[in-house]
């Protein structure tokens, strides 16, 4: 590999010492070994900070939260610490991804340690960030030292995310494979209806952000038809790869990385991880400049899909919080919802199924208490569910309701008329549309 020498996981992360802030490289690209080496430290470590978005993978970070010597300050909440945030052994930071950067450049967050995961070193010495370019970038620039650990099943990604083996101060090998998802798998007639209504708002050669999940999918499964799209997300998943093997993405239009697909992280099967392997068609750039609305704003026609747990009937959107439990985190959603309603022709639209799998109703009268706007009223346009498409923009508060209830679940259409008549006014109920 080099004339660096290779220690153990356990040898790493003995450098880390009691009183450090740590990052975490997250999503796919989660550097599991690393981290569960630490975790068993936490008998002779205390006060040690462990600072990530999402991470992926076999981590038991509550059994090692409990047991002492460390906390969690989680810029994104992920499945992992939830449990930890909300028993108030780690705390979360809400913030745009668009900005987490700024927390490490500027010293507001100032990193001892950053723990990644790279592909091995090429005849140059570069090593790549591979699928999780996003915040780790900065974080390796940033971090007094750099401990990585380096796995030849980490794909080697184009952009930002090449870092010289001279910026790694320790290193360990691994053969770990990268965790994989596949949503496909779980989208339903729900999923597929709002694909489709998703799929009609977009037109050819558009510029598509998608997250990660059922419906994301479902809106690429219905896009077959269309022609010349392009891509500038924050990340991407496996349906991507499909539209692009089908000639339907080509980026031909796009005004920034034409001919590219411009994104921040990825997670998805095996198929996408051999794909995006040294494959300069993909374009892994740092999340401060991907999620940036001046550069969104710069492609034409720029859709932007994400999705809510639960929207009131004014358009105020709870992305992150299920009252005051915490579910996930701000992410990119705003980044895009304000880049996408800024592009030429562009449209942001949130997409949500109109009714949990319990059978309560998404489009509510208000939000729980304690519940967080992630993106304001102000900021909507489109909402979607697989009873239609509500166009708020432009529109009052009574006409936003109306049109909302109309795309609700039938079940819950009488009572939330009820709330919305009790509210307004009688007359919301023979008011124009």
């Amino acid at each position: 590999m080099s004339s660096k020498q290779v220690l153990s996981a356990n040898e790493a992360v003995s450098f880390i010492k009691s009183g450090q802030r740590v990052f975490i490289q997250g999503s796919a690209a989660t550097p599991l070994t690393l981290i569960n080496a630490l975790l068993v430290r936490g008998h002779e470590l205390s006060d040690v900070e462990l600072v990530s978005i999402s991470t992926l993978g076999d981590i038991d970070f509550y059994s090692a939260l409990k047991a002492g010597g460390f906390r969690i300050n989680s810029l994104f909440v992920s499945a992992n610490v939830r449990q930890v945030i909300q028993e108030g052994m780690g705390d979360y930071i809400p913030i745009f991804l668009s900005e987490i950067s700024r927390l490490f450049d500027k010293n507001i967050l100032p990193l001892d340690v950053a723990l990644i995961h790279v592909s091995p070193p090429d005849k140059h010495g570069f090593c790549s960030l591979g699928v999780s370019v996003d915040v780790a970038r900065s974080a390796v620039k940033n971090a007094k030292t750099v401990i990585a650990q380096v796995n030849p099943r980490m794909p080697r990604t184009h952009g930002d995310g090449l870092l010289h083996i001279s910026e790694i101060n320790y290193w360990t090998e691994v053969q770990d494979e990268l965790p994989l998802v596949d949503y496909r798998e779980q989208i339903g007639e729900k999923e597929r209806k709002i694909g489709q209504f998703c799929a009609e708002l977009i037109d050819d050669r558009a510029t598509l952000q998608l997250g990660i999940g059922a419906i994301p999918d479902a809106v690429l499964q219905s896009l077959n038809s269309h022609k010349d799209l392009g891509v500038h997300t924050e990340m991407f998943s496996n349906g991507v790869i499909d539209l692009l093997k089908a000639g339907v993405i080509t980026n031909k239009f796009k005004k920034k990385h034409r001919g590219k697909v411009a994104t921040s992280f990825a997670i998805g099967n095996h198929e996408l991880y051999d794909f995006i392997d040294d494959n300069p068609e993909f374009m892994f750039l740092e999340a401060d400049y991907v999620n940036d609305g001046k550069v969104i704003r710069m492609n034409p026609k720029v859709v932007a899909i994400n999705s809510a747990i639960e929207v009131d009937i004014t358009g105020q959107v709870c992305a992150d919080s299920i009252g005051m439990y915490q579910f996930s985190g701000v992410g990119g959603q705003m980044d895009f919802i304000r880049g996408a309603s800024l592009s030429e022709d562009g449209k942001p639209i949130i997409a949500l199924c109109s009714a949990t799998n319990k059978g309560l109703t998404k489009i509510v009268p208000f939000l729980q208490e304690g519940a967080g706007v992630v993106t304001t009223r102000a900021h909507m346009h489109y909402v979607v569910t697989e009873y239609g498409v509500a166009y708020l923009y432009g529109k009052n508060l009574r006409q936003r309701a109306k049109e909302l209830i109309k795309i609700s679940h039938p079940d819950h259409r009488e009572s939330l008329s009820e709330l919305a008549s009790n509210r307004f006014g009688p007359e919301f109920f023979n008011m124009d549309s």
